[in-house]
């Protein structure tokens, strides 16, 4: 399998007609300079906002964009300015409940599920629940058939990416150690998800 090659129309239609069926707003455009605009678009003003480490969002200008902004407020640059020795304990608190977590997915089968793997664990919980909003931007190359792939793409071709971007950022290795699977939301208009016709993110 290749696995960052662009889906094609259909493969999108079915994506996004299998998402919206189970509680999840879909959005497609064609560039990052619109899945950007569009995003913040989606944020009110004075929220608070979370953005997780995504190489799409950061690939846009998404997380700069939201960390600079005075119309929002950015958990991130929140939790940077405390001292150093405060900001792995604080993270947890100040990042438990944000109103919007913005970041992206590893995979999106064409049934509608969506898959993300983490190492620490630190997206998880706002993703699954304990932010109020989700937006996630999503390069149309993470579109596979079923679950089996999806894992087969975190497994041999995300896995290694985010390994080798977190030996270079931090000296240390990566790992497959918390996975998210999204069935379906139950709460109306939390998630929201932009796919982007454009190979961004891995």
């Amino acid at each position: 399998m290749k696995w960052d090659k662009l889906a094609d129309s259909q493969s999108i239609k079915k994506a996004k007609q299998a998402l919206e069926a189970g509680g999840i707003k879909v959005f497609v455009v064609e560039s990052g300079k619109e899945a950007k605009e569009k995003a913040l678009s989606l944020i009110q003003k004075g929220a608070t906002v979370m953005t997780a480490t995504s190489t799409t969002a950061q690939q846009i200008g998404l997380d700069t964009a939201i960390d600079e902004s005075r119309e929002f407020v950015s958990l991130r640059k929140k939790i940077t300015s405390l001292p150093e020795s405060e900001q792995r304990a604080q993270a947890r608190r100040i990042n438990s409940a944000p109103d919007y977590v913005v970041g992206s997915v590893h995979a999106v089968t064409e049934d509608g599920k969506i898959v993300i793997a983490s190492n620490s664990g630190s997206q998880l919980a706002p993703y699954a629940f304990s932010a109020a909003h989700v937006i996630w931007v999503v390069g149309t190359q993470k579109i596979v058939k079923n679950i089996d792939e999806a894992m087969k793409r975190i497994e041999e071709y995300t896995f290694k990416l985010e390994d080798e971007r977190m030996m270079e950022a931090y000296g240390m290795h990566s790992g497959i150690r918390k996975l998210l699977i999204v069935n379906s939301e139950v709460m109306p208009e939390r998630i929201n998800l932009i796919f982007i016709k454009e190979k961004l993110g891995f």
